[in-house]
């Protein structure tokens, strides 16, 4: 078994060591949420966490990990009566991005079951986990249905297993820690809730610290026993600390004062629900455990809220996560009933090293923000921007709106989402067949049935079915695919008009915003000038393409057949990388094309590749004016897609129309519009 790198040897990251050793203090805090860049050393501290968890007496021989003094009394392994206790230290298990569902909850052998009745099971990582430590790396980038099944167990406490009638049950409390880099896509509401704390890193910009960083880590891997024996007085005394916070923790008082700062900050937040109020009590208690007091003061409760709430808050998933520290400071104030009690020496003074405690900056448009410069230059539609030559300032997004549902035409076998008909692994049952490898979803009805005309030939004598593995069928679903949606903006001079490329810029926002729910893919292509480039390389941080739409510039001529033939590249390199993921080309522009020789001839051309490849397209018409050439819905035609213009876009929106490529998709002769 390896060294792991000492907790004590980390260098900075005050926030997320704090996070993580409140929650080793009282794992009811709800675990953490580690995000931040690559290379921050996330993975490293929550492995180092593990040899500093107090040992679990545990049952020998079970599998789940029963305590002596209370075993589950469900507990397959039971019953577990009288049972003598070993003591064992506290394990770190980890859930690959790419687990299978059996590897998660557990296997169950269904042809014994269905033969022979019986629960042959076999544990999966929620029971090796339970009294543990969960560790989900790149936790934004798991499946939906096993995040599904990491709700349920970490809402009830217990794993359930049930296929055909036959059910497992398990106890899986764990204490649930993941690490992200948001740049790779945000997570899913409902299990960023369940996280009781989030912290926010990044590499120390300091040379000093950066130094420091890695003439340790090239010691480490020098001679990793000797690194680790070096820095063994300090593991101790951190393990005796997080020993005593944990006695203490049952003597601290939290009083009214506390309760009150506590609610009236979560009100102050508009954070929705009551757990954040609930996760905030606990690891206030757990600082002034932490801290060696018995009382709660109102600087654990300012660390508590710079903590707990930056992931709660969030409206929608392009807004930042943090806290306005001004006015969490400003609530806690009010709020304060007047007594006298220690001021916070500042930010980080969470009672052991808090280093600022994941607040961020301000968000959003205070008094005291600066003035963009978008809202102080010149008001005239298409005015240039000091200092960048002739290009033109960005334009703000229209307001974005609840979209209709947008799809691609046919039956996929992509990755799990919400967005195009697929067959996948989840969903309603179409059929049967053969299982290849190891049987997942029975198909019941289909098994008996290939399993009946041979019970004589079998010996069947009694009441049970003569089961072989020939017989057994694996159920066929229909569910539901994630898509790439790419998008290619005409970003030239005649779409810089204020208007127009404010509403464009807000019907794109608002497919984006549908495509962070429905799990797509999303990539983004602009134009202009002389050539295209690609903006947003396809991903799942469909805030990142927001952030780069915000600040596209506009100016110049237009090469819509460099901005297609750049699209038909993107899509190229996709379809090696991820074959079964469909595509939606969503083409946003006037269809004016200019520079070069018959411009127009060339976009044409560009625009039948895509229609060769069968790649189902919508284009949004842009054009304005009296005098309209039809070239947008030309382009449209040429894609074997259809166009909308930029009225329509206005008053329907952009999604209902493009729903409407199930009918005028490619592969299909008949493409009129539904």
């Amino acid at each position: 078994m390896s060294t792991p790198y000492p907790f004590t040897a980390i260098v900075g990251q005050d926030d997320l060591r704090l996070g993580l050793l409140l929650n080793a203090v009282s794992p009811a805090v709800g675990g953490v949420l580690v995000r931040g860049e690559k290379g921050t050393a996330k993975s490293t501290a929550v492995r180092a966490l593990a040899a500093l968890m107090p040992e679990v007496a545990v049952v020998p021989g079970c599998r789940f990990s029963c305590a002596p003094a209370s075993p589950d009394p469900a507990c397959p392994d039971g019953p577990h009566e009288d049972a003598s206790g070993v003591s064992r230290a506290a394990r770190t298990v980890e859930l690959p991005v790419g687990a299978s569902e059996d590897r998660l909850v557990g296997a169950l052998d269904i042809e014994r079951a269905l033969a022979e009745g019986v629960k042959a099971f076999e544990p999966g990582l929620l029971a090796e986990a339970h009294r543990g430590i969960l560790y989900v790396d790149e936790v934004n980038l798991l499946h939906d249905h096993l995040v599904d099944l990491l709700l349920d167990a970490a809402a009830m406490g217990a794993s359930y297993v049930e296929r055909e009638g036959v059910s497992v049950r398990h106890a899986a409390r764990f204490l649930l820690v993941g690490t992200m880099n948001p740049e790779e896509g945000e997570l899913r509401p409902q299990l960023l809730d369940r996280f009781g704390l989030t912290v926010e890193v990044a590499a120390s910009r300091e040379t000093d610290q950066r130094v420091e960083v890695v003439r340790r880590r090239l010691a480490y891997e020098d001679d990793p026993a000797a690194f680790a024996a070096r820095w063994a007085d300090e593991e101790a005394e951190l393990r005796d600390r997080i020993t005593a916070a944990r006695a203490l923790l049952s003597e601290v008082v939290l009083g009214d004062k506390a309760l009150r700062q506590i609610a009236a900050t979560c009100a102050a937040f508009e954070v929705d629900g009551m757990r954040a109020d609930i996760v905030m009590a606990r690891t206030a208690t757990a600082l002034a455990a932490w801290a060696g007091r018995t009382d709660v003061l109102a600087e654990d409760v300012r660390q508590a809220a710079l903590l707990a709430l930056p992931h709660r808050r969030r409206r929608n998933p392009f807004d930042a996560p943090g806290l306005d520290e001004d006015k969490l400071d400003d609530t806690l104030e009010r709020n304060g009933g007047g007594d006298d009690e220690p001021e916070p020496d500042g930010p980080g003074d969470g009672g052991g090293g808090g280093g600022g405690g994941g607040g961020l900056p301000p968000q959003g448009d205070g008094p005291d923000t600066p003035p963009r410069p978008e809202d102080t230059a010149d008001d005239t539609p298409g005015a240039p921007v000091p200092g960048q030559g002739g290009e033109q300032q960005p334009v703000r997004a229209g307001e974005p709106f609840r979209t209709k549902m947008l799809s691609v035409p046919g039956l996929g076998e992509g990755a799990a989402g919400r967005r195009s008909r697929a067959r996948t692994a989840h969903g309603r049952t179409t059929g049967s067949r053969r299982p290849e490898g190891a049987l997942t979803k029975l198909h019941l009805a289909a098994t008996v049935l290939a399993a009946a005309p041979h019970q004589r030939a079998r010996g069947r004598s009694g009441r049970g079915l003569v089961v072989r593995r020939d017989d057994l069928r694996q159920a066929t679903r229909e569910g539901r695919e994630g898509n790439l949606v790419l998008f290619v903006v005409d970003a030239s001079g005649s779409m810089a008009a204020r208007q127009r490329m404010g509403a464009v810029k807000g019907a794109v926002l608002s497919l984006l915003m549908d495509a962070y729910q429905r799990r797509d893919k999303v990539g983004l292509v602009t134009f202009r000038g002389r050539e295209a480039e690609v903006a947003l390389p396809p991903t799942s941080s469909v805030d990142a393409a927001a952030a780069r739409l915000e600040s596209l510039p506009t100016g110049g001529r237009t090469p819509v057949a460099a901005g297609l033939l750049k699209a038909h590249d993107v899509l190229r390199v996709e379809r090696l990388r991820d074959p079964s993921r469909r595509a939606l080309l969503v083409v946003v522009t006037d269809g004016r094309a200019t520079g070069g020789p018959d411009p127009v001839a060339l976009a044409a051309r560009a625009a039948r590749l895509h229609a060769a490849e069968g790649t189902a397209s919508v284009v949004v018409d842009c054009e304005t004016g009296p005098v309209r050439l039809g070239l947008a819905a030309a382009l449209a035609a040429d894609l074997g897609g259809t166009a909308v213009t930029l009225d329509e876009l206005r008053a329907e929106s952009i999604a209902g129309l493009v729903k409407d490529v199930r009918g005028a998709g490619l592969g299909h002769t008949d493409r009129r519009v539904a």
